[in-house]
């Protein structure tokens, strides 16, 4: 008989001192972390080497760890602020990898019908690489993750009404962003 240990109790025996059990936690969140990064950074090897950060530095504040909130919570604000160091540390490259995705998106083949809706999806897609890092987070952990706005409150240090006021901004960006996309496309 297997005893299914909830997040919150593998990290509290985590903390106290039994390391292999970081494990399971890592077994249980790797995939929707790495999806979660990905969507910020749309780098495979560089979301797989952030997971791998994202552990590590779990495993030396397991100590910071008290159990109260959810340990999804206090994992994705350990991961917001890997994501951010990366965009600090990448800020320089972002631009090329701007124009990189730009001229993929030109150079894609398909049918008409589906060239439309694709053209759409590429500029959806390069407009939210346009966003602040933090919009693009929150749009990403409701839009992409189905996150209720209460989770993401405690994800972000905020209320829930602070979420809808980020959420609802950022959207209001991404569409202008997309506009003028979609102008400079005809």
């Amino acid at each position: 008989m297997t005893d299914i240990f909830s997040d919150n109790d593998i990290m509290l025996q985590v903390k106290s001192g039994q390391i292999d059990k970081l494990g399971l936690l890592y077994e249980r969140h790797k995939k929707p972390l790495f999806g979660f990064l990905y969507r910020m950074h749309r780098s495979p090897e560089l979301c797989e080497d952030m997971v791998q950060t994202v552990f590590t530095k779990i495993l030396h504040s397991k100590h910071t760890f008290t159990g109260e909130g959810k340990f999804s919570s206090w994992m994705y604000h350990i991961a917001r602020n890997v994501s951010y160091d990366s965009f600090r540390k990448h800020s320089n490259t972002k631009e090329d990898s701007l124009e990189q995705q730009e001229q993929e998106f030109a150079t894609t083949e398909n049918l008409e019908a589906e060239v439309s809706i694709e053209e759409e999806n590429n500029l959806l897609a390069i407009a939210m690489n346009q966003l602040k890092p933090q919009q693009k987070e929150v749009l990403i952990m409701s839009r992409y993750e189905n996150r209720k706005y209460i989770e993401i409150g405690e994800i972000l240090g905020c209320s829930e009404g602070a979420v809808k006021m980020k959420i609802r901004r950022a959207l209001l960006d991404l569409r202008t962003l997309f506009l003028k996309l979609e102008k400079g496309n005809e």
